[in-house]
């Protein structure tokens, strides 16, 4: 049996921005080539679009603790009982800078804290269903002996608070629920798998 061959060809026949301000929703009307052959129907689309992101994870593999931040977020409001999640660190790429400048960055500005070495983990798009946004996803060498305390940007509306966690204290979370977001879940059950190599690497 031959392996039929993956769609590649996508007809983008307009494209109009719906709303302009801090992100943007433009429609896309588009058809594309099917699984069957040919092409397929005209479609519309909103899409989401959005600066890339940058997510880190700091681990100090001396101690073997893992750095994590707890802020509002607007969209766990509806959705959720506390809407004060548990993540990591991350910012987006809103200016002419590299992922790893992000990370490096915004350690600073959300943790108080230095990266010394960073390992990308992966690049994903987390809802490519409806947003162009992708995630540059990170682990960071970090020193967490007086790591904690509240931090953020004011003028961003940021309010932080930074938790120092020992590895197993956060893959509970990940288990029980408590982290309930993509780049952090991913990040830690990565962690997990790849924690020895590192600290071998790192220590």
């Amino acid at each position: 049996m031959t392996a039929k061959s993956t769609p590649r060809i996508v007809e983008q026949l307009s494209r109009e921005t719906c709303f302009k301000g801090f992100y943007r929703v433009d429609r896309l009307r588009l058809r594309h080539e099917q699984f069957a052959g040919g092409m397929g129907p005209e479609l519309s689309r909103e899409l989401f679009v959005r600066h890339d992101a940058v997510c880190v994870l700091p681990y100090d593999p001396v101690s073997d603790t893992v750095v994590l931040i707890e802020q509002f977020r607007v969209g766990a409001f509806d959705k959720s009982q506390n809407p004060w999640l548990l993540e990591l660190v991350a910012g987006l790429i809103d200016k002419d800078e590299q992922p790893e400048e992000v990370a490096r960055r915004e350690a600073v500005e959300e943790a108080n804290l230095t990266l010394t070495d960073l390992h990308p983990i992966t690049q994903y798009y987390p809802s490519p269903g409806g947003s162009d946004e992708r995630v540059y996803l990170y682990v960071g060498r970090c020193d967490s002996a007086g790591a904690g305390g509240e931090f953020g940007l004011a003028e961003e509306g940021e309010d932080i608070r930074v938790h120092v966690w020992s590895v197993a204290e956060a893959l509970a979370a990940v288990n029980d629920g408590r982290i309930d977001n993509a780049a952090g879940i991913i990040a830690l059950q990565w962690l997990a798998l790849n924690r020895d190599a590192l600290r071998s690497r790192w220590s």
